[in-house]
Parts: C-alpha cells; sequence; structure tokens
C-alpha cells in the first residue's frame, strides 16, 4: 500500500492561509527543489482562482496562478508534479489553459457537500482539458449521512480522479478516520481516496497513517507543518516513515532549515491551545484565529468558558 501512496505538498497554497502567501519567489524555487530531491510527488503552488471573481486588488501570485508566471519561476519541471487548488465560484474557466500549455499537472476542487454538483461540474471541464482532478469535500465532521449519500452517487458517476476526506477542523480522530475511509471506499469503490488533515489535537500524522493503512493514496501534508491555523500533517514525517527507496528526508530538512525557522519566528502555526479548543468542539479556527490576534490571545482559559457558554453556540461567529 505504502509503495502506491502519493504525497501532496501543500505548503505554500494552505501556509498562504497563515501569512497571506506571502512567500518569495526564491523560497518557492528552493522548495520544489527540495521536494523534488526529497522524492515528493505533488507540490500544490497555490490556488488557482480568478483575481476579478474575488475583487482583488493586489497582484498575489500564489493566491492567483498564471501560467505564465510559474513556467518563468519553475523553467524546468522535475519529477515534482505542480497542482494547484480551486474553489467554487472563484474561478472563470477562461483563465485555464489546457494542460499541454500549462506547467500544471493537477487541479483539485474545494467545497462544500452541499455544492459537490457544481464541484463536479468542474472536475469535468479541467478533466476535459487533460488534467488529473480531485474533489475536497470540506468539514466532513459535520455532514449528515444523508446527503453524503446523495453527493456520492453524482461522484460515483463522475470523472473524477481522486476524493478528499478534509478533516477541515482537526477534530476527527484515528477511529473516525478508518470509519469515514470504509465509508468512502463502500460508496465510491470506483475512486481513489486522499486525506487532508489539520493538528489541533496533534492527530494529523496519526490520522493520515491510518487512512494511509486503510487504502488512502493521496496524502496532504506540508513541509514544518506549514498550514491554517493548527497546520497540517508535516511532510518531513511522511518521508520519513513512509517506506520508500525514492524518498529522501535530507532535502526537506534543508528547506526548514534555510527558510522556515525564521518564517516561524515571523508566523504561527501549529498546535497551539485555543485550536486544540476549537478542534475538540469540532469548531471552525477562525473564532481562535481571531483570539490569537487579540492582547488576550493566551488568556485560554477565558477563552474555553467564551466559546463553551450557552450564549456562544447560539452565536453565528461560532459557527
Amino acid at each position: 500500500m505504502e509503495q502506491r501512496s502519493k504525497i501532496i505538498d501543500c505548503t505554500i497554497r494552505d501556509g498562504g492561509l497563515v501569512n497571506n502567501w506571502d512567500f518569495s519567489v526564491e523560497f518557492v524555487q528552493d522548495l520544489y527543489n527540495g521536494l523534488s530531491d526529497a522524492g515528493v510527488e505533488y507540490m500544490e503552488i497555490g490556488y488557482k482562482n480568478s483575481p476579478k471573481l474575488l475583487n482583488a486588488t493586489e497582484p498575489n501570485p500564489w493566491r492567483f496562478l498564471d501560467d505564465n508566471f510559474l513556467k518563468e519561476i519553475i523553467p524546468v519541471k522535475k519529477s515534482t508534479k505542480l497542482s494547484a487548488l480551486v474553489d467554487i465560484g472563484r474561478v472563470d474557466p477562461e483563465d485555464i489553459l489546457p494542460r499541454s500549455e500549462s506547467p500544471l499537472d493537477m487541479i483539485r476542487v474545494a467545497c462544500y457537500i452541499r455544492e459537490v454538483d457544481k464541484g463536479l461540474e468542474l472536475v469535468e471541464m479541467f478533466h476535459r482539458l487533460g488534467y488529473e482532478t480531485s474533489l475536497n469535500i470540506m468539514a466532513l465532521s459535520s455532514v449528515p449521512e444523508s446527503q453524503l449519500i446523495e453527493a456520492f452517487e453524482m461522484v460515483k458517476k463522475s470523472s473524477v480522479d481522486v476524493v478528499y476526506i478534509v478533516d477541515s477542523f482537526g477534530s476527527l480522530d484515528p477511529s473516525d478516520i478508518e470509519h469515514q475511509v470504509k465509508k468512502f471506499h463502500a460508496m465510491i469503490p470506483n475512486k481513489q481516496l486522499g486525506i487532508h488533515t489539520h493538528n489541533n489535537m496533534q492527530l494529523a500524522f496519526a490520522n493520515t497513517l491510518t487512512a494511509l493503512r486503510n487504502g488512502v493514496t493521496f496524502l496532504d501534508s506540508s513541509v514544518y507543518g506549514m498550514g491554517r491555523a493548527a497546520g497540517n500533517c508535516h511532510t518531513e514525517l511522511l518521508v520519513n516513515h513512509i517506506q520508500k527507496p525514492s524518498y529522501e528526508l535530507k532535502p526537506v530538512l534543508s528547506v526548514i532549515e534555510k527558510h522556515m525557522l525564521e518564517m516561524r519566528q515571523k508566523w504561527e502555526w501549529g498546535y497551539i491551545i485555543p485550536y486544540m479548543i476549537s478542534g475538540a468542539l469540532n469548531e471552525h479556527p477562525r473564532v481562535a484565529m481571531a483570539y490569537r490576534d487579540s492582547e488576550d490571545r493566551d488568556k485560554y482559559v477565558q477563552f474555553y468558558d467564551k466559546v463553551t457558554s450557552p450564549e456562544a453556540s447560539l452565536a453565528p461567529a461560532s459557527k
């Protein structure tokens, strides 16, 4: 099973949610070369959303990937493939070149369960243009079973290559992951599965290994765990743990040493108590993120009281 698995490193895409995609070209190039030397199969180099649909005024090359820009910064592709993520309603089909003209190999579509039909429309378009595709269904921990069954009937008939189990809130544990994977396998036996975890409760690595052991082939991770709020499963942990002769740990350590220790001083991500609390409560981390930006950032008891009081559960912010 391990030999068939593939790592998709999301440092730029998910990590960009930490620093508003403030990555230097040098860092992205070093990361690409490092991941390639490490044998990592894919690098998600950002979002392929369209600036005009988000009223974006500032150029942000990793949030709005441009194929010509990508060709400039990665003039020679190595063994690591490039992927990008799009959100429903945020991508103009006119902005997508055929795969034969683009440095991108894979386009992944993120959606909530209620938008699976729209997500699959995008998937079919990317598929026709020659891309590998995935559907990443977010916030799975709060989806009713009946909705899942309905959505999966559509997924089964679609051209999508990989369907992702996404632990958006970092609230699942290994037995939950095992349950989800078995359910996905049973409902869409014709699709490959992927896993995307968050580290709110220090379980991202354990959850990813559980998924791998249960037949999931695409494993999302990020170098040094850099991703929104509590971050993701660490790429270096997977590269070190999975027994694959092509994997090499030192190039990943080199990127951490050269760039990420300093980045970690400047930007915060990873296991931090308010994120642990939001994960334990199966809540979106946005309330915890706002709290970490306030002067009360380290008043953990106050935060716990705030999010567990009866009125908090009625407040829209906690949803």
